[in-house]
């Protein structure tokens, strides 16, 4: 019978993206995200309003130009959650469940995030172009059918 393999530390933290994903309070979109160096998780994030404020699965969507402003997007909350602890994430790498979009991609630039592995395609070419022309490594990396479920 043969040995399941493991996952790659990458498959590892992407999946580990997906279930931090399951915690959004924004249903139009559940994402996640995991910040990790070294081979070790420094922070977690997912879509929902800051502290204190109503959630947009409690109130509904605040809606401008149809993207809803009620709610941070996973990697915001997942560097804001750096900052507000004290760790560093330079040279790390951001694992997120979607692409991230232009603000967030400049936020994980500013941050000194070095990689981006993503799952699910984001329609921002903005975000791609600049992850590029600031050196930031952005790959796709479709979940396998048989990590799907988790």
């Amino acid at each position: 019978m043969p040995k399941e393999q493991r996952p790659s530390w990458d498959e590892y933290f992407l999946d580990i993206a997906f279930t931090v994903a399951q915690r959004g309070t924004c249903d139009r979109a559940h994402v996640g995200a995991v910040i990790a160096r070294d081979r070790r998780m420094l922070t977690t994030g997912y879509n929902g309003a800051p502290a204190g404020i109503q959630h947009c699965d409690d109130v509904g969507h605040l809606m401008i130009d149809n993207h809803c402003v009620r709610a941070l997007h996973a990697e915001q909350n997942a560097i804001i959650q750096a900052a507000l602890h004290g760790i560093g994430i330079q040279g790390s790498t951001c694992y997120v469940t979607h692409q991230p979009c232009i603000t967030c991609a400049k936020m994980i630039i500013n941050a000194g995030i070095v990689r981006v592995i993503y799952a699910g395609n984001y329609p921002d070419e903005n975000s791609r172009q600049f992850l590029a022309e600031a050196g930031v490594e952005l790959l796709h990396m479709p979940r396998a059918k048989s990590n799907a479920s988790v």
